[in-house]
């Protein structure tokens, strides 16, 4: 199995890629191709040319969530004649996503994203509702049960729905899982229905440890207690590797590299992971 970074916030040692807000992972899984989110435009097109990775047809394209910064890029992937063997998403993926602080201004954060310009690309779409098995051993899981009553989500996002603007729960967000002799592979965008939450409905359906967790974990904003809850229970879950980015904050990431038992380390763009 190997993962490479095709997008993230912070530039590598290979200076001739581009690093933006956003996140896309590239993995190879027996003989299948996938991408789990795309970034927030074309630079993770141009990335994967650089690093020699051929897009032109996917197994599958995931979306973490509708948020631009992990969605807008399958715009691009689209329009440049990429082709995939369908769109996966949670459901709700289609309402406007906004964040307000003060409930008067609105800034559309959504992908823009809608099922006519699927409809007009000839894209299959398909919505993952709880749990999906994409191929052999390769799961998308979604509608994570909330266990944990101090992971909350900031007021500022909010969804437009029917009803009007609601707070956002993200029951749109979803996770990758991979089954590997070591044990569950997890890829995530940005965790916001917390990554704990996440993570224990993932062990939960699927009765198996997990090994490694990738991507985004969205402790940019947690405090030091929260931050070292959240390590302590990774390490009783039995995760050995820890590749966090994007969201998950520098603060995290250092103090995952103090805990013992547990290898940390940053997944910045043109990482790659081998397992």
């Amino acid at each position: 199995m190997r993962i490479v970074t095709l997008m993230e916030n912070c530039g590598s040692e290979h200076k001739s890629l581009i690093n933006e807000h956003g996140l896309s992972f590239y993995i190879e899984h027996g003989n299948k191709k996938y991408l789990f989110d795309c970034g927030a435009g074309d630079g993770s097109l141009k990335n994967a040319r650089k690093l020699g990775i051929d897009l032109s047809c996917m197994d599958a394209v995931v979306l973490s969530h509708n948020h631009y910064d992990h969605a807008a890029g399958f715009r691009d992937f689209a329009e440049c004649g990429n082709k995939c063997g369908g769109l996966y998403t949670g459901g709700h993926f289609f309402e406007k996503k906004y964040a307000s602080s003060d409930g008067i201004k609105y800034c559309d954060l959504s992908s823009g994203i809608s099922e006519e310009f699927l409809k007009e690309k000839d894209i299959r779409h398909i919505a993952c509702a709880e749990q999906m098995e994409l191929s052999e051993g390769v799961y998308l899981i979604s509608d994570f049960k909330r266990s944990h009553a101090f992971e909350g989500i900031p007021s500022r996002f909010v969804r437009e729905t029917a009803e009007g603007m609601l707070q956002d729960d993200f029951s749109d967000e979803i996770a990758m899982v991979f089954e590997t002799e070591k044990g569950l592979v997890v890829l995530v965008g940005c965790s916001h229905p917390g990554i704990l939450n996440m993570l224990t409905s993932i062990h939960d359906r699927l009765g198996k440890s997990i090994y490694a967790l990738f991507g985004g974990t969205h402790l940019v904003e947690a405090d030091e207690e929260r931050i070292h809850s959240t390590l302590e229970e990774f390490k009783r879950m039995g995760i050995e590797v820890l590749g966090m980015n994007h969201c998950s904050g520098q603060h995290a990431e250092c103090m995952a590299l103090e805990t013992e038992g547990i290898k940390e380390c940053h997944l910045a763009v043109g990482d790659t992971i081998f397992i």
